[in-house]
C-alpha cells in the first residue's frame, strides 16, 4: 500500500529511505545522470539515477506516463527549485519497479496543454491528471467535507431522498425513466429534492441537509449541466433571517476552510427591484462599480424622435458611465457593443464621449440644456464614456446589465481573487408568461408570500412579493431558497392565483398537498449549487472543470459515448418503440 505522497516530503526528511509510487512526468538524461520527474496526486518529486546504479539501464526504458514504484534516499538538492513544493530535495534511486507501461498519450499532461476541450473530454481520465482539473476536484471534495462538518455540528441530519420520483412541474423538462413493471408509466429523475425535503419537515426532522444529485433536461451553458449537485437544506420553526444566518455561517466556514478568507458578516442584502434597477440582473456582480443610471427625465421634452417614442410608450432611457474610457473605444468598437446589446433584444446603443464637452452619436439632437443636465446628473469627468439604451423597462435593464459585465471583462475591472457577496431578497411572487398569457410562480407554488401581500394574491399579482432569497457571489447565483407556505388557506389561495384546478393540484402535487394537511410546521430552506460554488472558489468560468466526468453542451459524454442506442429487446421489455 502506498504510504507517502510526494509533497509530504521536505528538507526535514533528508536521510530517510522512502517508498514512492506514481506516474513518470518526464525523463531527462544529463551527462550520465538520469532525472525522473515522478508525479502523484500531490505533486512532483525529482528522482536521480547515477550511472553506477544497477537500475540505470532500466531507467532508460521509462517513458511519459509509465507507472512506477521507487525506493530511495531523500537527499538535499544542490540546485534548488523554488517553483516546486519539493524543490529543496530529491530522491536518490535505490530500487525501481515498472508497474505498468503507457501508449503514447493524445496530449501532454501539463497545465498549458494546447489540446482542444473535446479531445480532453474524450480522454477525461488523462485530463484529470493535469493540475488544472485535479485541483478543482480536490477543492470540490474539501467543500463537501466542510459542508458536512458544518451542518452536522449544527444539529442537521443528512438524509437521502429518492432518485426515482413522480414527474412534477418544476420549471425544466424532466429526465424520464420507463417502468418495466408498470408499462406505459414513468419515473422522473429529481430536478431537486424540494417536495421530499418539505415532507421531511412534516415528518418532524426539523433540520435536514443532503448533498443531492439533481437532473434537468434543459439547454446548457457554461455554468449549467444536465446532472448537477445541490447542497440542500431545510429547517423548521424559522423565518427568513434564520435561514440566511445559518447559511452565512456555512459559506463563512467553507471560505475559511478552502481559501482562508473571512467573508463579510453579515452579508449585505439588496432587494430584487433594486438589483434590476441598478444592475440589470438578479445576480449582480458587485466586484466593480458601474451602476445603471436612469436618465429618462432629461429627455422628457426631447426633439429626438426615437426617445420621444420610447417615452410615449412608457419605456425608459438608461445609461452606463464607463469612467476614463472614451479613448479606449473607437467607432468600430462601439459598433460591436451595439451588436452585443441587440442579442438582448435592445434596438440601439447610443454613445457620448466627454472631453471638456460632449460628442457622440446623438449630440446633434440634444439641446444644450439636455447636455448640461446629463453632465451634471451623471457627474461626468474628463474622458468618460456614456452608453445609452432605451426601450421597455425589462429589456433595457437586462441589456445594460449584460453590457456592464462585458465592459468589466474588456477593461479588466475585476481583480483576481476579489469576492463580492450579496443576498437578493423580496423576489416577486409571480411573473407574467406571454406564452401562457397568465401569471405563473416566479419560484414554485409553495413559496410563501410576504405577510403584507397575502391579500393581494388574487387582486394584484404584479405587486406581490415573496419570502425568497438568493445568495449571489461574483455575479453567480450560488444558492436560493424561500420560506414555504405551511398554512392550507394560504396554499389554496396561491393555487387559485395560479389558476390551478382541483384536478391539476391532485395530478401534479397530490401526495405532497395531502401531507401538508397533517400539522405542517413553519419551515424554509435553501439549496446551493455545489458546482457553481466550486467555480467561484477555483475562479473558473466553466462548470465542466468542477465535475469529474462532465457532459458537453449537447448533453453528451464524449468519453463513454452516452447517450447511445440500446438493444431492441430492452425496449420491447419496457413496452417502448422508437420513432425515427
Amino acid at each position: 500500500m502506498k504510504k507517502k505522497f510526494n509533497n509530504s516530503l521536505n528538507i526535514n526528511n533528508v536521510g530517510e529511505i522512502v517508498e514512492l509510487y506514481g506516474w513518470v512526468q518526464k525523463v531527462r538524461n544529463l551527462g550520465g545522470l538520469i532525472f525522473i520527474d515522478l508525479r502523484d496526486r500531490s505533486g512532483i518529486i525529482q528522482i536521480i539515477v547515477k550511472p553506477e546504479n544497477k537500475f540505470y539501464e532500466k531507467s532508460l526504458e521509462l517513458k511519459n506516463e509509465y507507472v512506477i514504484k521507487v525506493i530511495g534516499e531523500v537527499v538535499e538538492r544542490e540546485s534548488k527549485n523554488k517553483n516546486m513544493e519539493t524543490g529543496e530535495i530529491e530522491v536518490e534511486l535505490h530500487e525501481l519497479e515498472i508497474l505498468n507501461t503507457s501508449i503514447d498519450i493524445p496530449f501532454s499532461i501539463t497545465d498549458d496543454t494546447t489540446a482542444l476541450e473535446d479531445t480532453r473530454l474524450k480522454y477525461r481520465y488523462l485530463d484529470i491528471r493535469r493540475n488544472e482539473i485535479k485541483n478543482k476536484l480536490i477543492c470540490r471534495s474539501k467543500v463537501t467535507k466542510a459542508v458536512r462538518d458544518y451542518f452536522i455540528n449544527n444539529d442537521f441530519l443528512e438524509i437521502e431522498t429518492p432518485i426515482l420520483c413522480k414527474s412534477t412541474p418544476e420549471g425544466a423538462r424532466d429526465y424520464l425513466v420507463p417502468s418495466r413493471i408498470s408499462k406505459g408509466k414513468f419515473y422522473a429523475l429529481p430536478q431537486s429534492p424540494q417536495l421530499f425535503k418539505q415532507l421531511l419537515m412534516v415528518g418532524g426532522i426539523e433540520r435536514y441537509f443532503q448533498i443531492a444529485k439533481c437532473f434537468r433536461d434543459e439547454d446548457l451553458r457554461s455554468d449549467r449541466q444536465p446532472e448537477f449537485t445541490q447542497i440542500d437544506m431545510e429547517m423548521s420553526f424559522v423565518n427568513e433571517e434564520d435561514i440566511m444566518n445559518i447559511n452565512e455561517g456555512l459559506i463563512a466556514h467553507v471560505f475559511k476552510e478552502i481559501k482562508n478568507i473571512d467573508i463579510p458578516n453579515p452579508i449585505p442584502k439588496m432587494k430584487y427591484d433594486d438589483a434590476i434597477k441598478y444592475y440589470g440582473s438578479d445576480k449582480p456582480d458587485l466586484r466593480f462599480d458601474m451602476k445603471i443610471n436612469d436618465i429618462t427625465n432629461i429627455f422628457q421634452n426631447t426633439e429626438f424622435q426615437i426617445f420621444q417614442n420610447i417615452i410615449k410608450n412608457k419605456g425608459i432611457i438608461n445609461a452606463l458611465v464607463v469612467k476614463n474610457s472614451s479613448d479606449k473605444y473607437s467607432r468600430k468598437d462601439l459598433e460591436k457593443l451595439n451588436e452585443f446589446i441587440k442579442t438582448y433584444d435592445a434596438n440601439n446603443l447610443f454613445y457620448l464621449k466627454y472631453n471638456n464637452e460632449l460628442s457622440g452619436s446623438i449630440i446633434k439632437v440634444m439641446t444644450s440644456e439636455e447636455q448640461n443636465d446629463l453632465i451634471k446628473q451623471l457627474k461626468l469627468e474628463e474622458n468618460d464614456l456614456v452608453l445609452i439604451v432605451g426601450g421597455p423597462y425589462t429589456i433595457t435593464k437586462h441589456a445594460l446589465g449584460a453590457l456592464r459585465c462585458k465592459l468589466a471583462k474588456d477593461l479588466n475591472l475585476i481583480k483576481k481573487g476579489d469576492y463580492a457577496f450579496t443576498w437578493i431578497i423580496d423576489f416577486p411572487s409571480f411573473e407574467y408568461s406571454e406564452e401562457e398569457q397568465r401569471y405563473v410562480a416566479c419560484h414554485h407554488p409553495f413559496t410563501a408570500p410576504k405577510d403584507e401581500d397575502i391579500d393581494k394574491l388574487l387582486t394584484d399579482k404584479g405587486n406581490c412579493y415573496s419570502k425568497a432569497y438568493d445568495l449571489v457571489i461574483n455575479g453567480y447565483e450560488i444558492g436560493g431558497g424561500s420560506i414555504r407556505i405551511h398554512d392550507n388557506n394560504i396554499q389554496n389561495k396561491m393555487f387559485q392565483a395560479l389558476e390551478l384546478t382541483e384536478e391539476d393540484i391532485k395530478e401534479k402535487f397530490g401526495f405532497f398537498v395531502e401531507g401538508l394537511k397533517y400539522g405542517t410546521p413553519p419551515h424554509g430552506g435553501l439549496a446551493f449549487g455545489l458546482e457553481r460554488l466550486v467555480m467561484v472558489l477555483t475562479e473558473t468560468e466553466n462548470v465542466r472543470d468542477t465535475i469529474a466526468f462532465p457532459k458537453t453542451a449537447s448533453a453528451s459524454c464524449l468519453m463513454s459515448e452516452a447517450p447511445n442506442v440500446v438493444d431492441i429487446n430492452q425496449l420491447k421489455e419496457l413496452g417502448i418503440s422508437v420513432n425515427k
